[in-house]
């Protein structure tokens, strides 16, 4: 009797240890009483779901961005970064976007550029062979890092074309998500290493911490050549990210971007920091990975790079989003594949349409989770009643992660409209101040809405109510989706 009592003291005080953790560590309310109920309710489930899930990692970082050991040296180079920022800032201080711009680089401390040549590359099959021809002109080094990679045809040419350069003594590193490309471990990358690439896998899953590991993965698609040219986007490196490969029964839609300029060396940097805490060693920086760009010629584009993970001071790219949605006057198109963005950025949303600002938003018709999906159906309503245009891309599936405004502010990147991308998966977007390439990013949007149902209000509505309810209930655990 007295061992059973013992147990039970000691079971709620567990419980009651858990629980003070989790709304000392938990920042949002969602997620706090998400974790709470579970606590609760499932107690060892609970306990374990937390654990494995619910840490804060941007409180407790899994490594330091710094790419630069002297401290000197480091203050030196932040005093001239601060100085091109302010100097970029005030040569183009009619940006409507100023707001944003200042935002991103006080949380992000990546600095406005305006020497660049963006170009939009729309599914894989404008983006594989822009990919393979610049990676042919490599002259000092390749530096890829991607969630997905496949070994299949495209995976396979751009590994022949890595293990070309590494034994012209071209430097060449590779960072694959060990989660995500999972199936190339044992083949692609042998391979790769075999042949003089260097290759290291981010976040190694370990079985005793595999899932937390699972949980904080590398969900960047960053390639950087010569420290001149870069790409960024959504389109990871895999068949079925074009529609040109034979045997794809599914549409694919997706959006990236090319750029040549002064943001290749902050999307450098990024994968500098991601390298060294993979390598285990830090890599000795020259200047031929930053080298300097003159001035390219005709029109050029101002960008920012921001990026974010677990770390991240700030969750700089869920602030990017919700202050450009703040900072729209006329017109927003948003595209996410996952959509379950948390009461702030559905409020931006609301507003902006509620002032009269034309609010369309798209979304999968076709999905690849039904638990995400019912999860983003749960907003669907408010939004609705807000005068929000909800379109279900009906093609095939839609994957793209965009944001145009007013057609003057452009956002392509890896982070989707979600918990997972604003608080777990390490993201990068690129924030374009362009009305050419706003206006070809909407002009795309549109011609993805021809492909698209809208949503009607009334019908949405009449919807069976259990229905609802299980959207409802699902949207309980959202945070954990």
């Amino acid at each position: 009797m007295t061992w059973i009592l013992l147990a039970e003291i000691l079971y709620v005080i567990l419980i009651i240890a858990v629980m003070v953790r989790i709304i000392y560590d938990t920042q949002t309310v969602t997620k706090t009483l998400a974790y709470l109920l579970l606590v609760v309710f499932l107690p060892f489930v609970g306990i374990f779901i937390y654990f494995s899930f619910g840490i804060n990692y941007r409180k407790n970082k899994l490594y330091s961005k710094k790419i630069i050991e002297d401290h000197h040296q480091e203050e030196l180079v932040l005093e001239k970064l601060d100085l091109y920022n302010r100097k970029n800032l005030e040569a183009t201080k009619e940006n409507a976007f100023v707001g944003l711009t200042n935002m991103i680089y006080q949380t992000d401390r990546s600095p406005l550029t305006t020497n660049n040549k963006a170009e939009l590359l729309i599914n894989g099959e404008e983006k594989f062979p822009a990919v393979l021809e610049a990676l042919r002109n490599a002259t000092h080094h390749i530096h890829i890092e991607y969630y997905i990679y496949e070994d299949d045809e495209i995976g396979r040419a751009i590994e022949e074309i890595m293990i070309e350069k590494a034994k012209e003594g071209i430097e060449v590193r590779f960072i694959y998500d060990d989660f995500g490309s999972a199936s190339i471990r044992k083949s692609l990358v042998k391979r790769l290493r075999n042949n003089g690439v260097k290759a290291f896998p981010f976040y190694k899953i370990k079985f005793i911490k595999l899932a937390s590991r699972l949980n904080y993965r590398n969900h960047r698609k960053i390639i950087v050549i010569d420290g001149r040219i870069s790409f960024v986007g959504g389109i990871n490196i895999s068949d079925k990210y074009s529609n040109a490969a034979t045997g794809n029964k599914l549409y694919w839609r997706d959006t990236h971007l090319k750029i040549e300029g002064d943001s290749t060396a902050i999307l450098q940097h990024i994968f500098i920091g991601d390298w060294n805490y993979c390598a285990g060693k830090k890599l000795k920086i020259t200047d031929q990975y930053f080298p300097k760009i003159g001035e390219l010629d005709g029109e050029t584009q101002n960008i920012q790079i921001v990026s974010s993970g677990p770390d991240s001071d700030r969750p700089s790219i869920y602030y990017a989003i919700i202050k450009a949605i703040q900072s729209a006057k006329k017109e927003i198109f948003l595209t996410s594949p996952y959509f379950i963005p948390g009461e702030t950025i559905i409020d931006s949303i609301k507003m902006a349409a509620l002032s009269g600002v034309e609010v369309k938003l798209l979304v999968p018709g076709i999905s690849d989770s039904y638990l995400v999906n019912a999860a983003a159906k749960s907003y669907y309503t408010q939004l609705l009643k807000a005068g929000v245009q909800i379109y279900l891309y009906k093609k095939g599936f839609l994957h793209a992660k965009t944001m145009v405004a007013d057609r003057a502010l452009a956002i392509v990147g890896t982070a989707n409209l979600d918990y997972r991308s604003f608080d777990l998966n390490f993201e990068v977007n690129a924030v374009v101040y362009d009305d050419q390439l706003a206006e070809e990013l909407a002009l795309n949007f549109e011609n993805d809405l021809l492909h698209s149902e809208k949503i009607d209000i009334q019908s949405w509505l009449n919807r069976p109510k259990y229905i609802q309810l299980i959207e409802k209930i699902v949207r309980l655990i959202s945070p954990m989706l």
